[in-house]
């Protein structure tokens, strides 16, 4: 599972703004841009963003192990 472009369709599907998200992480575009690039991340960024998708990012990678 590349955790990037989950969190990318994620963001899609909510019909969420870059502009949007990037704010609500506290972090410019472009780091939000290199976040979707990313195959792995740290969980307490993994834990923020699922707050502010309010998806479960880490029953994703749970179940995908199975």
């Amino acid at each position: 599972m590349h955790i990037g472009h989950l969190i990318h369709s994620v963001v899609e599907e909510k019909n969420i703004t870059i502009v949007e998200f990037s704010r609500q992480l506290s972090c410019s575009r472009t780091n939000v841009y290199k976040i979707f690039e990313r195959s792995s991340i740290d969980t307490s960024t993994l834990q923020r963003i699922s707050k502010i998708l309010e998806h479960d990012f880490f029953k994703d990678i749970s179940d995908d192990m199975l």
